[in-house]
């Protein structure tokens, strides 16, 4: 394809409005991979169970945000049923080994917060019926 430039453009050049149209284009590409990494994020995370609760820690409600960055890098904010929880140590580097392996990650790190402090509140409606509180 061959574009009509003025003078001052050289023959290989994109027109701004060309090259912006692609910028934009290749951004919402990353941002849709991006959400797509974190959606498998997530279902790598519903493998996760807190052992003494039956129910798969995101359906829990300890999983506070899962980010992705452009260069692959997840970023995964969490909360434990209490700051005495017995998995204190090995849940986080479970979260982030199985963040890991997903494609298209290339690094995963937990931030473990009790701000907010996890509730019952924060169950999901599935988890809530499979602990028969509803």
């Amino acid at each position: 394809m061959r574009f009509l430039f003025s003078k001052s453009t050289k023959e290989n050049e994109v027109p701004s409005s060309t090259h912006n149209s692609q910028t934009k284009e290749a951004h919402a590409t990353i941002v849709m991979d991006k959400r797509k990494i974190e959606d498998e994020i997530v279902v790598a995370l519903k493998t996760i169970f807190d052992p003494e609760i039956p129910v798969d820690i995101y359906e829990l409600g300890l999983i506070y945000e899962v980010k992705v960055n452009d260069e692959g890098n997840a970023f995964i904010q969490m909360t434990l049923t209490s700051p005495s929880c017995p998995v204190a140590e090995s849940l986080p580097l479970e979260v982030e080994q199985k963040a890991a392996k997903v494609e298209g990650v290339s690094s995963a790190k937990v931030d473990i917060t009790f701000d907010p402090p996890w509730t019952q509140d924060m169950m999901s409606e599935e988890a809530k019926l499979e602990l028969g509180f509803l």
